[in-house]
C-alpha cells in the first residue's frame, strides 16, 4: 500500500511558517490537520468509518506523512456525555485508504483555516483579557440586533471583532458605519459565536482611562482619580486627590486654558464633565460635590447615610440640577442620599433631590 503525503515538499518549513506569520504554536497547527483529515475521512469513506471505534491520526511534523489508524473502542459515560475510548490491549490497525492523502489535503483544506483562524481569534482575546480596563480604538462595522460590532486592533496580535451591547452605549450617541471611536476594554463573555470581546461606552472606566492618558499627573499615580459618578452622555463627576503637595489635582485634570479635561469632553462627543477635588471631610466633599452650587451648609446623618444640605435661594436651582441630576450625581459620588432644602424664610418646601434608586455607590479606584 502506497504510503500516502501531505504537502510532503518543504512541509516542516511551510508548517512553522504558518505558526509563526499567525503567532500560533506549530503543534495546533498538526491538530487541526489531524482533525481535518479524520473529518475527509469519515465524509469519504463513510462505510469504513464505525462510531465504537477510536481513530488515530499520526502525522509526521517534519515530512507531512499521514496514516489513519482504527482502535475497537467501548463506550462510557463522563459527565453525562458519552465517549467512546480504545479497549485495553486491542489492537492497532492501519486502515489508510490508498491515494487518500490528495483527498484528504483538499478536502481538509478548508476545515484546517478555520481551526487556524480561531486559534487566531483565541490568542486576540486572550490578549484583550490582559487589557481588560483600559482604551482600545476601533472602527464600527454594523449594527445587528441592537448590538453594535466593532473592529478593533489589539496591535501585533491583530484585529478582532468586538461587540458593544445596548446596555453599554450611550444612547445620546449615533452609531454609524466606519466612524472610529475609542472604547473601553470591558469584558470578556460567551456567546453563540463562542468568546468575543465586549466594548463599552457607557462605563466609568472610559473616563477614568481617557483622563489617565491626557493627563500625566494621573497616569503617573501623583494624582488619583478617587471616584466617578456618571449620566452616560450628559454629564460626568469626578472626584480627583493629588498625593504631591504643591499638585493642585482639579488644575491639573481641567489643564491650561480648560486643554486636558476639553480633551477628554471632544472624546466623550461633548459631554459635560465635573472636576471636584477629594476631601476626608465629608461635609466638605458633599459641598463641593454639588458644584457649581456654592455657600451650602452641609449636616451629616452617617447612621442614616443621609447628608442634609441648605442652600441659599440663589443657589437652589442650581444644587439640584436640570430633573434633579446635579443632587443625583453628588449623591452618587459620595455615597450618600442628599436632601436639599431652602434656607429658612426662602420657602417651606423641602427639596428630596435624591431617591433611594438613585444611591448606588460611585465607582471607586483604589
Amino acid at each position: 500500500m502506497a504510503k500516502p503525503t501531505i504537502a510532503r515538499t518543504e512541509f516542516a518549513s511551510a508548517l512553522n511558517q504558518v505558526a509563526h506569520e499567525r503567532n500560533l504554536d506549530p503543534q495546533v497547527v498538526v491538530d487541526a490537520i489531524q482533525q481535518a483529515i479524520l473529518a475527509a475521512f469519515k465524509k469519504d469513506h463513510p462505510d469504513s468509518f464505525k462510531e465504537d471505534y477510536v481513530y488515530e491520526i499520526d502525522l509526521d511534523p517534519a515530512s507531512g506523512e499521514a496514516r489513519i489508524h482504527s482502535l475497537p473502542g467501548e463506550s462510557y459515560e463522563e459527565d453525562g456525555i458519552a465517549k467512546v475510548r480504545p479497549v485495553p490491549g486491542a489492537p492497532r490497525l492501519d486502515i489508510t485508504p490508498p491515494g487518500f492523502g490528495r483527498i484528504a489535503a483538499m478536502t481538509a483544506k478548508q476545515v484546517i483555516y478555520q481551526k487556524v483562524r480561531e486559534a487566531e481569534k483565541s490568542n486576540i482575546v486572550a490578549e484583550c483579557e490582559k487589557r481588560l480596563s483600559t482604551l482600545i480604538n476601533g472602527t464600527i462595522l454594523r449594527v445587528l440586533g441592537g448590538d453594535v460590532i466593532v473592529e478593533i486592533d489589539t496591535g501585533k496580535h491583530g484585529r478582532i471583532e468586538a461587540v458593544m451591547p445596548r446596555d453599554q452605549q450611550v444612547h445620546s450617541e449615533d452609531y454609524h458605519p466606519n466612524q472610529r471611536l475609542t472604547f473601553l476594554l470591558h469584558s470578556i463573555r460567551d456567546s453563540a459565536r463562542g468568546r468575543e470581546v465586549v466594548v463599552s461606552r457607557a462605563d466609568t472606566g472610559l473616563i477614568r482611562e481617557l483622563f489617565r492618558r491626557e493627563v500625566p499627573e494621573v497616569n503617573s499615580g501623583s494624582v488619583e482619580v478617587k471616584a466617578i459618578s456618571r449620566d452616560p452622555g450628559s454629564r460626568t463627576k469626578i472626584a480627583v486627590y493629588s498625593h504631591q503637595s504643591g499638585v493642585d489635582p482639579v488644575g491639573s485634570c481641567v489643564g491650561q486654558k480648560g486643554v486636558r479635561v476639553q480633551a477628554v469632553i471632544s472624546e466623550l462627543n461633548g459631554e459635560k464633565i465635573d472636576v471636584i477635588q477629594f476631601s476626608e471631610d465629608l461635609e466638605r466633599f458633599v459641598a463641593t460635590s454639588l458644584a457649581p452650587a456654592s455657600n451650602l451648609q452641609v449636616a451629616i446623618d452617617s447612621k442614616k447615610a443621609v447628608a442634609e444640605v441648605t442652600a441659599p435661594a440663589d443657589q437652589l436651582s442650581l444644587a439640584i440640577g436640570r430633573e434633579g441630576q446635579n443632587a443625583k450625581l453628588a449623591g452618587r459620588l459620595v455615597n450618600l442620599h442628599i436632601d436639599i432644602r431652602p434656607e429658612k424664610g426662602t420657602s417651606e418646601r423641602k427639596e428630596d433631590s435624591s431617591s433611594t434608586d438613585d444611591k448606588s455607590p460611585a465607582i471607586n479606584d483604589q
